[in-house]
């Protein structure tokens, strides 16, 4: 049958098969990796022809961690693939541009001084010059510059700032170091050097989880993206891998397979949402409210109702619950006050830094004791506290170790009633707390008791021996039950009691391996912290930090940088002078901006139970308060 088709069967024939061998003909290939801005470090093999990138592909010799885990490859995302678009890209920017009104003032000036640094005094003195140049910005109105005429204005306004003001007013800002270590250190130790001020980075696109300090004291300390397959039961909150942690997000699938199960909590069918066993489409920025119910399960059901070995040795040697604090007296009656400190306690008044060292009970000797790991340890003005900066349970004076005390419950000497505040609703509930009365140095008897037995009281979990407005079920519409965040999360409460029992259930079996990928959905939020010290509760509740396929996994990116302490001495001129000059930038721009003039009290936006116990009603005097401090 005849037929308009005709195949080019012969090979000499088909010449426009060259036009796609010539397309992955390469000459050499690189290793290399992608660094602006993303600290994934995945490694990619460069194909380079004629000086040129042709094409990229992900390595594929990765060496496996164990034979426990799956391997890293494949590692990489689709950013990183099309890379080499961006490197030849028409409009990358490849030259130094400059505002237009100060390239006309930098040529007027140079024209009349034949010093570089008196050119820039006569700008930058000129009111009405150096009026016009600063209202121009965020105009546009760039234009091409040469590298040298650009280092000319650079240096020289460096100069003329370090003599007219001093080198502390050269402050320098780069994002992430692990976008490019050389860049970073660079700039940075240039500012050390001449005394002038790095400024941080993580902190000021709020990438950093205020929490993490403020619970731990360091900066954000997470495992590796493998570590989620030894999980056995994870929640993603607030976190995409599939978009923010592409070349990881491998394992998110994989430890499916291993058996986990996966929770996603998203107010939208997010693309991790796919993964999941189950998805809780829980309102906007109302994950806490989540965790707190949660919590209220989880301290009703596996430490009242029955106890768990683990999970109370676990707070014990692990978390502050076991420590002492004051009841004080508020407006509506007694409320949590600060920790018991040694220099409360005539035992221990005496010792090195008491008023930074703190307390736990001793059932044995029926008495408040003094325990290691207190800041008072980690500056000691004589030698008796070298070596007690660790969390060992043992008495600081006399290094005897002791079983501290939990809870009071099983033997108190009164049940003092407190007043616990619901901030959203304006509520005041009165709950009783067991209590140790003692003697203090300062203030004689006082009524003390555990920050578990505190907690336990605020979230409204009913115990024998005490009376007040405590939940009476999961029903009842208060104190942080199942029942109570209903109305803001628009989840039901029977959904957080199932995933509360099997979330604590298994770390009970697991020892802990319960976990939270976490990202910037929640991270950027006002509170932001209050949510992650929510479910870090639900995590140390049930012994989950610090345990493979356990743990907090706050990721904004990645914010890891490998060779940190020998990065640290170059980049920070460690090597030079000690310690280095940096410098907050969020609070540095608020107020050097004046933004403080337009802010109001903190009681506007937050509702604060007794406003007149507030050292004081502004931010920018805890800002002030901070820096001298």
């Amino acid at each position: 049958m005849a037929t308009w088709i005709q195949d080019i069967v012969d090979p000499a024939r088909r010449g426009w098969e060259e036009f796609y061998r010539n397309r992955w003909q390469y000459d050499k290939t690189v290793r290399s990796t992608h660094g602006n801005n993303c600290t994934g470090g995945c490694s990619w093999m460069v194909y380079v022809k004629d000086g040129l990138i042709t094409w990229e592909l992900q390595a594929l010799d990765y060496p496996k961690l164990n034979d426990d885990l799956p391997p890293y490859e494949p590692r990489g995302c689709q950013r990183g693939i099309s890379a080499s678009w961006y490197i030849y890209s028409p409009v990358r920017i490849k030259y130094p541009y400059i505002r237009g009104s100060l390239a006309d003032a930098w040529k007027e000036a140079k024209s009349k001084h034949s010093d570089s640094v008196a050119a820039w005094g006569s700008i930058v003195e000129n009111t009405e010059l150096h009026k016009k140049i600063k209202n121009t910005r965020g105009k546009g109105g760039f234009r091409r510059f040469d590298w040298d005429t650009a280092a000319d204005i650079i240096t020289s306004a460096h100069i003329y700032t370090i003599k007219k003001w001093g080198p502390d007013r050269c402050v320098s800002f780069s994002v992430i170091p692990a976008m490019s270590q050389i860049s970073y250190a660079s700039g940075a130790r240039y500012h050390q050097m001449i005394g002038g001020v790095s400024m941080s980075f993580y902190d000021y696109y709020t990438d950093l989880p205020p929490s993490s300090p403020e619970i731990w004291g360091e900066q954000t300390d997470v495992a590796e993206s493998a570590d989620w397959f030894n999980s056995s039961y994870v929640v993603i909150l607030g976190a995409t891998p599939n978009r923010t942690r592409t070349a990881d997000c491998h394992f998110v699938s994989e430890l499916r397979q291993g058996g986990a199960k996966l929770v996603v909590m998203a107010p939208d069918y997010s693309e991790v949402t796919k993964y999941a066993d189950l998805w809780l489409p829980v309102k906007t920025g109302s994950d806490g409210a989540v965790w707190m119910a949660i919590n209220h399960v989880i301290l009703k059901e596996f430490y009242v109702d029955r106890q768990v070995d683990y999970f109370v040795e676990y707070q014990k040697a692990y978390t502050d619950l076991p420590h002492l604090i004051r009841l004080d007296d508020g407006k509506d009656g007694k409320t949590m006050g600060r920790l018991l400190r040694a220099n409360d306690l005539a035992d221990y008044a005496d010792t090195d830094n008491a008023e930074w060292k703190f307390t736990m009970w001793d059932a044995a000797q029926d008495k408040a004791r003094v325990v290691y790991g207190g800041m008072g340890s980690r500056y000691p003005k004589k030698d008796e506290s070298h070596g007690k900066w660790n969390t060992l349970i043992k008495d600081e004076k006399n290094n005897e170790t002791f079983d501290p005390t939990l809870t009071f419950i099983d033997n108190f000497d009164e049940a003092v009633e407190c007043a616990f505040y619901e901030l959203d609703s304006g509520e005041v509930f009165r709950r009783q707390v067991p209590c140790k009365v003692i003697d203090t140095v300062t203030y004689g008897k006082i009524p003390v008791t555990t920050l578990f037995d505190m907690q336990m009281s605020h979230l409204g979990v009913a115990r024998a021996g005490l009376t007040g407005e405590f939940a009476t079920s999961y029903d009842d519409d208060k104190s942080f039950s199942p029942a109570w965040q209903e109305k803001y999360t628009g989840i039901g409460r029977d959904t957080i009691i199932q995933m509360a029992r099997e979330w604590a259930e298994n770390a009970e079996v697991t020892k802990g391996r319960s976990s939270v990928i976490v990202g910037a959905s929640i991270n950027h939020w006002y509170h932001a912290d209050l949510i992650y010290r929510a479910f870090t509760g639900a995590l140390m509740l049930c012994g989950c930090i610090g345990r493979n396929g356990g743990g907090m996994n706050h990721y904004v990116g990645q914010e890891k940088l490998a060779a940190f302490d020998s990065w640290g001495q170059i980049a920070l001129g460690l090597d030079w002078v000690r310690p280095p000059r940096l410098q907050a930038t969020p609070i540095y721009w608020y107020i050097h901006t004046q933004q403080f003039k337009y802010d109001g009290a903190i009681t506007e936006y937050v509702p604060v139970p007794d406003p007149a116990k507030l050292d004081y009603k502004h931010t920018a005097d805890y800002i002030v308060r901070s820096v001298r401090m």
